[in-house]
């Protein structure tokens, strides 16, 4: 399996960001090709010393490397992609890596 993990900073308006990515990006990230799970952080995001700069982290499930790239590229990737810069303002960092279960 891939990942794809969506780390979205603090928005100036989190209230409109939220509104944005639930409403539109979503449903639009949705029609990616070969995307088997999306799950979203709930809550504030953190780490051990305390609260992280981000505002939401994103996980999307793809079954390989290969299939993340081919989604990326197709019309909804490119689609999707292009949506960024109505919400996500303050910054994202998308990282793209395979896993395995141990």
């Amino acid at each position: 399996m891939a990942k794809v993990l969506a780390l979205y900073k603090k928005p100036a308006d989190v209230a409109a960001f939220d509104a944005y990515y639930y409403q539109n990006h979503v449903p639009l990230a949705k029609t990616l090709p070969g995307l088997r799970s999306y799950e979203v952080s709930v809550g504030p995001v953190g780490t051990p010393a305390g609260e992280a700069s981000l505002h939401l982290v994103a996980i999307l499930g793809f079954d390989s490397v290969a299939a993340v790239q081919a989604a990326l590229t197709s019309p909804a990737g490119l689609a999707t992609a292009g949506d960024l810069g109505n919400f996500a303002q303050a910054g994202v960092e998308l990282l793209v890596f395979e896993t395995k279960e141990i």
